[in-house]
């Protein structure tokens, strides 16, 4: 351990400036900049301490365009001998900026302990202390038996289809190649990121007759027709969700109910184009949209969950004249959850425990990351989210990583390294090597 700790400690610098290097790439999406800027980044900066790299462009997949190509590098490092590869999962792509910024979001600008930008937190802060920690495992430990990989994937803040979910569906985590998955993301240094909650995405459409806005009596509106959902919605779906809780250790704590977000609505008319000022014709709106976010729980099918929206709308038609409806899937993911036994949760738990000298806590997430794909299309079960960063600083203005944050996080990873692919090293260090 005190070797591993010697080695992080000298790369200080290295690991401000690797995080400051990618916080620099403006790697927004979306659309999805810059994505083939940041793996060569990554290729160079890696092959420096000797891995190599393969670069693959998820064709065909979702957001993939000449325009914007989905890049993503996998870099590997092999050992001195035949072993388990463990692979360090990082998404490269970051949210919009948004507005009341104090500083600038791609400067990576320090400022005492903090490093600050778009992405610090979530995940490029995460990323640069994978990137540490296998560096100075492979100085402390030259003659570790397997491979340690570093991914850098696109798109997991829209889905993630054209980054883990390609790579998986290509054999990438395949377990025959693939045995053990960390994803950095920022979920607190002293927590292990088990699985997250399922989702549903759907559009709901409800149907009307247009008219002349002066003669409405002679239309149907599809607006008022939306209203009665909500309304049935606040009435009979809501409270019912509030009262479902699950054993999953969800955080934060209201996330341990089912959930249901009304992302958008939109009824009437089309948007004006760009640049009309004038007012909207006068019309009985013939259809109205809203778009549903529905989170849901291990105890929940999601045939269930569906059927429920279902019903609700069949109890409106019953009852309500001339009500029509559409429901439109555009996104579901199942809830995952690792064992607490499997060996990536024990090993980082042990990790912890030896650098911080803490007991870590065991959490779901409330919403998804690239877990979902590693665990459904790769048949990887044995996948953790675990990384440095405060969760709530995700996504938000003046986003900031920790240094010291870093080098502790850093610190876990080498020694997990250690423990799965040197444990004659780990021993040692266990007896004060």
């Amino acid at each position: 351990m005190k070797r591993l700790n010697t080695e992080i400690d000298q790369r200080s610098e290295d690991l401000v400036e690797t995080t400051r290097a990618l916080i620099q790439i403006p790697t927004l999406n979306p659309p999805g900049d810059h994505y083939r800027d940041i793996c060569e980044y990554l290729e160079a900066r890696l092959a420096r301490s000797g891995f190599s790299s393969t670069f693959v462009r998820a064709e065909g997949s979702l957001g993939d365009s000449e325009k914007y190509p989905r890049w993503n590098i996998v870099c590997r490092h092999e050992g001195a001998g035949a072993g388990e590869c463990v692979h360090f999962n990082s998404h490269t792509d970051v949210v919009s900026v948004g507005e009341d910024w104090t500083r600038d979001p791609f400067g990576g600008e320090v400022d005492g302990d903090r490093i600050y930008g778009r992405g610090a937190c979530d995940m490029k802060g995460g990323l640069a202390a994978s990137i540490i920690a296998a560096e100075a495992f492979i100085a402390a430990c030259p003659d570790y038996r397997g491979a340690i990989e570093i991914s850098g994937t696109a798109d997991e803040e829209t889905g993630g289809f054209g980054g883990v979910a390609y790579l998986a569906e290509n054999g990438w985590f395949d377990p025959a190649r693939v045995q053990h998955v960390i994803i950095p993301e920022p979920l607190n240094k002293d927590r292990i990121c088990i699985g997250h909650r399922g989702v549903w995405w759907a559009e709901i459409e409800t149907k009307g007759r247009i008219a002349h806005g002066s003669m409405p009596f002679l239309g149907d509106c599809a607006v008022r027709h939306m209203t009665a959902v909500l309304q049935e919605m606040e009435d009979s779906l809501f409270p019912a969700l509030a009262e479902r809780r699950t054993a999953m250790p969800v955080v934060p704590e209201g996330a341990r109910q089912s959930t249901l977000n009304i992302n958008a609505i939109h009824g009437g008319l089309p948007e004006q184009e760009e640049g009309y000022t004038g007012l909207p014709s006068a019309c009985v709106p013939d259809r109205c949209v809203i778009t549903i976010d529905r989170r849901f729980l291990a105890e929940e099918e999601l045939a269930e969950v569906k059927g429920e929206i279902t019903a609700l709308l069949d109890r409106l038609a019953a009852h309500r004249p001339d009500f029509s409806y559409e429901v439109r899937d555009l996104f579901e993911v199942h809830p995952v959850m690792a064992d607490r036994d499997a060996p990536v949760v024990t090993t980082v738990s042990a990790a912890i425990r030896e650098v911080m000298g803490i007991d870590p806590d065991y959490v779901v997430s409330p919403g998804t990351y690239d877990q979902k794909h590693i665990d459904r299309i790769g048949r990887l079960r044995n996948c953790i989210a675990y990384g440095p960063g405060i969760l709530e600083l995700a996504h938000q203005p003046d986003e900031w990583i920790g240094i010291t944050d870093m080098k502790e996080s850093a610190a876990v990873m080498a020694l997990s390294l250690a423990e799965l692919q040197a444990p004659d090293y780990s021993m040692k260090a266990e007896k004060g090597g």
